[in-house]
């Protein structure tokens, strides 16, 4: 296999490194590995961190990777994973289309998703803190009206 999935469970969130080429028949394992790990940790949140996957996916893998990720989190709803899971994927060009067409393939079959090129957006918009701040005791902001 070219891509390598480490999945690390955090305090708020599921850690997701995945390394390696680009290949859209072992990313879509990755990815099933990794709604494996959401049931098993009964996660909510997951930050896949693939800023070393090398490769250029073709505008059509990235339609059918999305699509498959959305169709993959519906078909897993009754294993336990919810549609609102959050899945931020952290990329690099040209991995990371500055389109978002993969994202908007997902996000169009109903994936609450969205792909970033850099952590602290990720981290912000899954409303969690990074592994440093956790360990330091420092948490997420607390939000308006919430204690």
């Amino acid at each position: 296999m070219s891509l390598k999935t480490e999945i690390r469970p955090e305090a708020e969130y599921l850690s997701v490194n995945v390394t390696g080429k680009f290949l859209l028949k072992e990313a879509e394992q990755s990815f099933l590995h990794t709604l494996e790990a959401v049931i098993q940790h009964k996660s909510m949140k997951v930050l896949l961190d693939g800023r070393t996957i090398t490769g250029k996916p073709a505008t059509i893998e990235r339609f059918f990777y999305g699509k498959f990720v959305a169709n993959s989190v519906k078909a897993y709803k009754n294993r336990g994973v919810s549609p609102m899971t959050a899945f931020a994927y952290v990329l690099r060009p040209p991995v990371i289309d500055p389109q978002r067409f993969g994202e908007t393939a997902a996000v169009n079959r109903g994936m609450h998703v969205r792909v970033f090129d850099n952590l602290e957006a990720a981290f912000e918009w899954l409303d969690v803190a990074p592994p440093r701040k956790q360990a330091m005791g420092i948490h997420r902001k607390p939000q308006p009206g919430f204690t």
